[in-house]
């Protein structure tokens, strides 16, 4: 399909504009098409700029640090990296794109937007910072519970070869190699269908691969912090596990046309979980700032999103386990195994 694309862009795109611009969706996607074209406008390779004396010293450190950790994927984790992080584009801006998730507050379903080719999404990213505020309000009087945070990268989906951005490169160290090792899992195996579980295997492999990554280069002191950073990700993962039940439990209890009642009954459990974030997970965490836990808001919205990250990493890190340590094999196995359920319901 990717053959049609040079001969048809020019005309499928006018057509696109002519059809959508006139609609906000339209104005929406025109913003958004003019912001990546932009971003992909931009790249260089990221071996030129690593050998070029030219380049920002802690920019070159970054930058080899990401072509080290795409080695390592490759190397020790047996992962295709393809074209993924060979190309680097600097923004004149420190975060690119906010993000709009909104839910239902009477029932744990997200609301969806749907889009020309790429279909529906649980989220809207926003070059517009003022654009996003509105839409989140907007949503916030519609009866949604909301949430609105940044994002640091952006995907054409594989239409195109995606850049390292500039926002990308502020994480720091711990965080730059495990989301090489989260993007680069997607680029070798993606569920079709099943977002949480693909997002939560890339969580797994990110965490504990950058453990992994750092032990290898004898960095005792960014091992640590990725042991940390990988125990800060369980620990939250069980309590976002388990204010999802409780809060499943309450909505099974109570008929679809008592929303009110719904709300009130749901707002109960949030009041409970915060004393348990605060009083038990709280303490445990060794990554995040203080007062986190009193800060981040708990709704519907959030526990979603936060939930497609991080749903049963325990059951990743017991593969884990059972391979001895080792996270090639822990890998392979999780890939066999699901694999394997596939195949079994197929044949049904």
């Amino acid at each position: 399909m990717r053959r049609l694309l040079k001969p048809l862009g020019t005309v499928a795109a006018a057509a696109v504009v002519l059809f959508l611009g006139v609609t906000p969706m339209g104005c929406y996607i025109s913003r958004a098409a003019y912001e990546e074209a932009r971003i992909l406008a931009r790249r260089q390779p990221i071996p030129k700029l690593v050998a070029r004396e030219s380049t920002e010293p802690a920019l070159r450190a970054k930058l080899a640090l990401v072509l080290e950790a795409r080695q390592f994927a490759v190397d020790s984790l047996r992962l295709d990296a393809e074209e993924s992080f060979t190309t680097f584009s600097q923004l004149d801006r420190d975060t690119l794109v906010l993000v709009v998730s909104a839910a239902y507050r009477d029932r744990l379903a997200r609301k969806t937007w749907w889009f020309p080719v790429v279909g529906s999404f649980p989220y809207k990213g926003f070059f517009d910072f003022a654009q996003a505020q509105r839409t989140a309000e907007q949503l916030r009087n519609e009866g949604f519970d909301v949430t609105v945070g940044p994002s640091s990268a952006f995907s054409t989906l594989g239409w195109f070869n995606d850049p390292l951005v500039s926002t990308t490169v502020k994480a720091d160290s711990v965080t730059l190699v495990n989301t090489v090792l989260h993007e680069l899992l997607h680029t070798t195996f993606f569920a079709k269908g099943q977002v949480s579980f693909n997002e939560s295997f890339a969580t797994f492999v990110g965490g504990r691969g950058a453990e992994h990554f750092f032990r290898a280069k004898g960095d005792s002191t960014l091992l640590k912090r990725a042991q940390d950073d990988w125990q800060d990700d369980l620990v939250l993962g069980a309590f976002w596990e388990r204010t999802a039940k409780e809060i499943d439990s309450v909505f099974a209890t109570l008929p679809d046309s008592a929303k009110a009642l719904r709300i009130a009954s749901r707002d109960t459990v949030y009041a409970r979980a915060r004393r348990r974030l605060v009083d038990t997970v709280g303490p445990q965490l060794k990554g995040y700032p203080a007062g986190w836990v009193e800060r981040v808001p708990l709704n519907n919205a959030v526990l979603l999103s936060r939930r497609v990250y991080a749903e049963r990493l325990d059951r990743f890190d017991s593969v884990y386990a059972a391979a001895g340590g080792d996270i090639k094999e822990a890998i392979r196995r999780v890939i066999a195994a699901h694999k394997d359920s596939v195949r079994l319901a197929g044949g049904r």
